[in-house]
């Protein structure tokens, strides 16, 4: 059973606080952490999306990318609204089909050994430099459970078992839905894989939240110490929203605007 929990707020500051539930545990380390929102009217931010080869269209485009040509004969597109639908498409001028866009999904592993958890240091942008959860984007022809452990291996050098489902995050304005899995170590070996430049288990005090490579990550990260405090895991639905114009590895420009667990 889901029940649906207010965890964003925000104060008459102007900052915006996720409030965790009352725990009497002895983590040293509180995991939620005031952020503040970024504006919108950020003038980089506006001039990195602006800049950017294929840039999300506006509200009337339902957030998708514009897409010019048709990936079945290469005619040019036209974008409308097609009979019987409500969201604007880009329909190809020669051939008549339509080019539906859809969201990806993310899968990985948080990864629990001795009281830690496994991160990975990204090698590769976006984020580079940054620490994540071993995660990546589901291959056609695999569960999502086979895709977490593939990507553990592939970023990690580690084999898993015993996964359980923890979070599926949705960001729709990036299109993305993330499901992570609680597994657990076969053995204690791991090793970077070519997209990491180290891995790494960390106490859950040790957690690195200034250098987390995405806003998913923040909210899984924190979700699990939260039900670690709480003597209890839990699943988690969340719909994490994204400020407009902000990159990737900038993790404090959200909202956790929706959240049931179990």
């Amino acid at each position: 059973m889901l029940r649906a929990i207010q965890n964003l707020g925000c104060s008459s500051s102007g900052w915006l606080l996720w409030k965790p539930r009352t725990s009497t545990s002895a983590c040293k380390t509180p995991p939620f952490r005031r952020f503040r929102a970024r504006s919108e009217s950020n003038p980089d931010a506006a001039s990195a999306s602006s800049s950017a080869s294929v840039a999300p269209q506006s509200s009337l485009y339902g957030n998708v990318r514009k897409i010019s040509f048709c990936q079945w004969c290469g005619g040019p597109t036209k974008h409308e609204i097609p009979s019987g639908e409500e969201k604007m498409r880009a329909i190809c001028t020669v051939c008549g089909k339509i080019a539906y866009q859809n969201p990806k999904m993310v899968v990985g592993c948080l990864i629990e050994h001795d009281d830690k958890v496994l991160l990975c240091k990204r090698k590769i942008q976006p984020s580079y430099g940054l620490w994540t959860l071993p995660a990546g984007y589901m291959e056609i022809g695999e569960s999502a459970a086979e895709g977490a452990i593939r990507e553990t291996w592939e970023e990690a050098n580690a084999e898993v078992e015993g996964l359980s489902p923890f979070a599926q995050l949705d960001i729709p304005l990036i299109g993305q839905t993330y499901i992570i899995f609680l597994a657990k170590l076969k053995k204690p070996q791991f090793s970077p894989g070519p997209e990491s430049s180290e891995c790494q288990l960390f106490a859950l005090n040790d957690i690195p939240f200034n250098s987390l490579a995405f806003s998913s990550m923040f909210v899984t990260l924190n979700l699990y110490i939260e039900d670690v405090k709480a003597g209890k895991p839990k699943f988690h639905y969340g719909t994490i929203k994204k400020r407009p114009g902000t990159s990737p590895s900038d993790i404090h420009a959200f909202t956790l605007d929706y959240h049931l667990q179990s």
